[in-house]
């Protein structure tokens, strides 16, 4: 299933696309796409609907954040080892974790807000995962059943913030709009492989990133079960798994977004986000 949130930011409905690509109105059975609506028992239940029975919504709507309330954005860096490469940083023995605030997260097709004083915003295609059951200490083998999809993140990130104003890089990565979640999230049992997903990123036009999540140093499941030794991961929780090479700080010479750019990525069967940036006033 592809399931999506749609309206006013901070107002969303739930839906889910039809077999022909309708948006459905699921606010008549479930209050979001959050908490227990993500376990294993809410999915059935959607699944289970005649979907051609639920409200159709003409137009064509924002579309929120697939996941709402979510309580951790948590983000894994340098895991594909050619982008650690451009980075210039040496591949780790083990995930490198932080966060980014949620009030970064905004809508696929919702503008980027180029902070202020910023001059070097940066962009970062990446595959998110989306909880779906309470998970401490599980197992790499029993990890994947705690997911309950998978969507596309923008990690976007303003690399002096992160790099160069001391302390943890939650300071380049937390500004508003700097966390574009969806379009869909896709339930697990649609995503055969989620360490075979090709993936890009273009930047007014321009292809800058193209890779895959089969050259993930540390799998989907690796990221989870060791994040459930340190805490523990609620339904609604979203893991951004690293962003393979062609991010803008590796460009020769480095490239970086600016007022007017048209930001277009994906990741295969995960949809496509676009959005444009602009300067914060």
């Amino acid at each position: 299933m592809k399931l999506l949130r749609f309206g006013e930011m901070n107002a969303e409905k739930p839906g889910v696309l039809d077999a022909n690509g309708g948006l459905r109105d699921l606010s008549g059975i479930v209050d979001d796409i959050a908490g227990e609506t993500l376990s294993a028992e809410g999915l059935a239940k959607i699944a289970a609907l005649d979907l051609s029975s639920l409200p159709l919504v003409e137009g064509n709507p924002r579309i929120g954040a697939c996941v709402g309330n979510v309580g951790k954005f948590v983000c894994i860096g340098l895991n594909y080892s050619d982008h650690a490469a451009e980075a210039g940083m040496q591949v780790p023995e083990e995930p490198v974790t932080f966060f980014k605030a949620t009030s970064a997260i905004c809508g696929p097709n919702d503008n980027i807000e180029i902070p202020r004083t910023s001059e070097r915003t940066d962009w970062e295609v990446e595959l998110g995962v989306v909880i779906g059951k309470h998970t401490k200490y599980v197992s790499e083998e029993d990890a994947l059943d705690h997911v309950a999809g998978y969507c596309i993140v923008n990690d976007l990130s303003e690399r002096d913030f992160q790099m160069k104003r001391s302390g943890q890089w939650v300071k380049g990565k937390s500004a508003d709009t700097f966390g574009p979640i969806g379009p869909w999230l896709v339930t697990r049992d649609d995503v055969v492989d989620p360490q075979n997903l090709a993936m890009y990123l273009e930047v007014n036009g321009l292809r800058y990133q193209n890779g895959s999540t089969n050259t993930m140093v540390f799998s989907v499941a690796r990221v989870i079960s060791h994040l459930s030794q340190f805490m523990s991961l609620q339904p609604g929780d979203v893991i951004s798994t690293g962003t393979p090479p062609g991010v803008g700080m590796g460009q020769k010479p480095p490239v970086f977004l600016k007022p007017g750019d048209k930001v277009e990525l994906g990741v295969e069967g995960l949809g496509v986000q676009k959005q444009v940036a602009y300067a914060a006033e």
